[in-house]
C-alpha cells in the first residue's frame, strides 16, 4: 500500500467517524472512487482496518481521557462494592456498556452477511441520502436535556439505533446523535455520549480484530502503511471530536446533512454515468 493512501485513509477514517457522515461508507466510496485495489486483499483489508480503529481509539480515549479514568474507576466500584450507592460516573458507564450490546450483538451474528450483500456503491449513497434526512429531522426536535439525564431507557433506544450503523452509510456517530436528538437531548449531550459510546463500541472491534491479527500475522509491506494509518487517524480523529464539539454548540447538523445528501446525488450520478 502506498503511504499517500495509508494518509487518505487514515484522514477519511479518523473524520469521518466522529462527524456524522458514515467512516464505513467513506472507507468504501474513496478507493472505489479512484480505482485503488489496495484493499482487495482480504488480509490486507483486515490488517489496516485494525490500524485505522487504533487511531481513532487513541484519539477519543485522549479526548476524554479524564471521564474514561472516572468511568472505568466507578464501573469497577460500582460492582466491587454493590452495598454502596452508584455514583453518577459508575451509572453512565454501565449505560455505555448497555448501549453498546445491541450493535455488537448484531455486528457478531450477521458479519459474513453484512460484508457480502451491504456496502455497494449504490446502497451506499442512498443510506447517506436517507440517514441524512433522518439527521434533519431529529435535529429539528427541540431538546434541552443534558448527558447526565441519560436513563436506561434512553441508553437501550441509542443502542438499539446504532445497530443501523452497521450499514455502511448510515454513520454511528450519526445515528446515535439522531435517536439522542429524538429523545429530547442537546446537541451538546447527543454528541458527547455519541463520542464517549465509540470508545466501548472501537475497543471491542479492535479487541476482536486484533486477535485475528495476531494469528495470522501483518501481511508483508504493510508495516509502515499501518504506522501511518494509526498516527493520521488518531490526529484527524482528535481534531473533529474537538471541532465538533465546539461547532454544534452554534451550529446545527445542517451542513452534515448537505454534505451527506451533495455526496449520495453524486454517487449515484458517478454510478448512472457509466465512470465506474
Amino acid at each position: 500500500m502506498p503511504i499517500l493512501h495509508a494518509i487518505v485513509l487514515g484522514l477519511v477514517q479518523g473524520l469521518s467517524e466522529f462527524l456524522p457522515i458514515s467512516s464505513s461508507g467513506h472507507l468504501l466510496l474513496v478507493p472505489w472512487l479512484f480505482d485503488w485495489n489496495d484493499l482487495d486483499d482480504v488480509s490486507v483489508k483486515k490488517a489496516f482496518d485494525v490500524a485505522l480503529h487504533i487511531g481513532t481509539l487513541v484519539a477519543v480515549v485522549g479526548y476524554y481521557r479524564r471521564d474514561v479514568a472516572l468511568y472505568v474507576r466507578d464501573g469497577i466500584r460500582s460492582i466491587v462494592h454493590r452495598d454502596r450507592p452508584t455514583t453518577e460516573h459508575g451509572r453512565m458507564a454501565w449505560l455505555l456498556v448497555v448501549a453498546s450490546i445491541p450493535a455488537a450483538a448484531v455486528g457478531v451474528v450477521l458479519e459474513t452477511w453484512i460484508d457480502e450483500q451491504l456496502g455497494k456503491p449504490w446502497i451506499i449513497a442512498v443510506s447517506l441520502i436517507g440517514f441524512g434526512v433522518v439527521l434533519a429531522w431529529a435535529d429539528r426536535r427541540r431538546g434541552e436535556k443534558n448527558v447526565d439525564q441519560i436513563g436506561l431507557r434512553d441508553a437501550a433506544v441509542i443502542g438499539a439505533a446504532q445497530v443501523l450503523a452497521l450499514n455502511p452509510g448510515t454513520s454511528r456517530s450519526g445515528i446515535s446523535m439522531s435517536a439522542a436528538r429524538a429523545r429530547g437531548f442537546s446537541r451538546d449531550a447527543a454528541a458527547r455520549f455519541s463520542f464517549l459510546l465509540s470508545i466501548p463500541v472501537t475497543a471491542g472491534a479492535v479487541i476482536v480484530k486484533v486477535g485475528g491479527l495476531v494469528s495470522d500475522g501483518i501481511p508483508d509491506g504493510l508495516l509502515l502503511p499501518m504506522i501511518v494509518g494509526v498516527i493520521t487517524a488518531g490526529i484527524s480523529g482528535w481534531l473533529a471530536v474537538w471541532g465538533l464539539m465546539r461547532l454544534i454548540r452554534t451550529k446545527t447538523f445542517d451542513g452534515f446533512v448537505a454534505y451527506r445528501i451533495l455526496a449520495g446525488v453524486g454517487v449515484l450520478l458517478v454510478l448512472a454515468s457509466g465512470w465506474r
